[in-house]
């Protein structure tokens, strides 16, 4: 089995098409949640989900607006991020229909799948948003294995299967006792310093698990100009262009 990962799209439709575009004969594609938030477009980024017909995980974004939640349960570099992370909320709340919200009040928190069948033993792949506890827990690369250790154990893991997540906006792959933790970035808002798109294969068969990551670029200016039409912070546009570079 084949399986396109992607995450956190945060409404930059732009950058979805390009994604759908360039992933191509994967067997299945999945999301990883936050499909709302900081872009122009999040009924037509739900709307292009559903259509495609591609499953998935609720973000923390995708929860709270379901919810009308206080806030997004986000974290914040500094005290202008936070502002701006508030306005983002309040402006994504207030443009995400009601048809919007239900469906994503209706996403699941987390999705086994078996590569192999449910009838054979294999490799299970876990998705979830930001950790099997929390979807609003931030998963770093820098947590030790003794986190990845509790992480796994709290999902059920053994040796040879997969946890993937997204939520920190930063790609990256571990292994820790045999099994595989993958974090796949972001569609639209990466923070890794490359304004690419991105998002992760997996090839899974009788040989194990194994994980490639994707960067494509996709129409920025498109993106930038429609933030930049919209009541959005400007700085979002920007955020864009850096790679998630705060300026």
């Amino acid at each position: 089995m084949r399986y396109a990962l992607i995450s956190d799209i945060h409404a930059n439709l732009p950058a979805l098409e390009a994604v759908l575009a360039h992933i191509g004969d994967a067997d299945a594609v999945y999301h990883l949640g936050d499909l709302v938030g900081y872009a122009p477009w999040p009924d037509e980024t739900v709307a292009l989900l559903r259509e495609r017909g591609v499953p998935g995980v609720a973000g923390n974004y995708d929860s709270t607006v379901a919810a009308d939640y206080k806030h997004c349960g986000c974290r914040y570099e500094d005290p202008r991020q936070e502002e701006l992370s508030h306005l983002s909320y309040a402006w994504t709340r207030a443009h995400t229909s009601a048809a919007t919200k239900r469906q994503l009040a209706a996403l699941p928190f987390r999705i086994d799948l078996r590569p192999m069948g449910g009838h054979a033993p294999g490799p299970r792949v876990v998705l979830v948003h930001g950790t099997p506890t929390l979807n609003t827990l931030y998963w770093t690369e820098d947590r030790d294995d003794a986190f990845c250790r509790k992480m796994a154990a709290h999902a059920g893991l053994s040796p040879g299967d997969v946890i993937c997540f997204g939520h920190t906006h930063k790609p990256w792959h571990r292994e820790v006792d045999g099994i595989q933790f993958v974090n796949t970035g972001s569609v639209g808002r990466p923070k890794d310093g490359d304004w690419r798109t991105g998002y992760v294969l997996l090839d899974a068969g009788d040989g194990g698990v194994r994980a490639e990551f994707v960067r494509v670029e996709y129409d920025l200016e498109r993106a930038v100009e429609g933030i930049r039409r919209s009541d959005l912070p400007d700085e979002f546009a920007e955020y864009l262009r850096t790679g998630g570079k705060v300026v």
